[in-house]
């Protein structure tokens, strides 16, 4: 399936050694040019952690730049939050609650354009989607191979199936595209 959910946590490399992690921008910027290569089709959401101690406004700068330049398809913005008893609590500075929020909706914001765009490359096209039991009002949700979430009205005999569909438009609250089944 083209579909990745990777664990970036930061586009700073001074942040990702705060954090101990065992990677850096440049590796993961080649990954996820290795993938868009071989899977242009891929959808690619990143977790992200705002808000660590020891992010400065400049590395939070930088984590956005670097973000801004690999191709993501949506992000998965997280909050950081102090955990007792670890060694990060030795870390300064800290960031305050409002800028941790303020760096949030920025993410968000981010994020919800890169989607839109992702979005907008695949109507009318059709695609393979798996559509789940759930209803809400008189619609149901499903799924394309590369994760793009669909909606069409509520048909029982659809529920848990694979259906080849035609994305046709965005549905009123611009969370899904609109389909038919073809």
């Amino acid at each position: 399936m083209p579909h990745f959910h990777i664990p970036l946590q930061s586009g700073s490399d001074a942040v990702l050694k705060l954090m101990q992690r065992r990677y850096d921008t440049t590796l993961f910027h080649k990954k996820t040019e290795w993938i868009k290569k071989r899977m242009p089709d891929a959808f690619i959401g990143l977790d992200i952690i705002i808000g660590t101690r020891g992010e400065t406004d400049e590395l939070f700068t930088e984590s956005v730049t670097f973000i801004e330049n690999i191709p993501f398809s949506q992000l998965h913005v997280f909050v950081y939050s102090e955990r007792p008893n670890t060694q990060a609590l030795k870390i300064t500075p800290v960031v305050s609650p409002v800028i941790k929020k303020e760096r949030s909706q920025h993410l968000l914001a981010l994020s919800e354009q890169r989607r839109v765009q992702f979005y907008n490359n695949y109507l009318g096209k059709t695609a393979r989607t798996l559509f789940e039991h759930a209803k809400k009002g008189n619609f149901m949700y499903g799924f394309t191979e590369n994760y793009l979430k669909t909606e069409i009205p509520y048909q029982k005999a659809l529920c848990n199936t694979i259906q080849e569909i035609k994305m046709t438009g965005w549905n009123s609250d611009k969370t899904a595209l609109t389909a038919n089944i073809k």
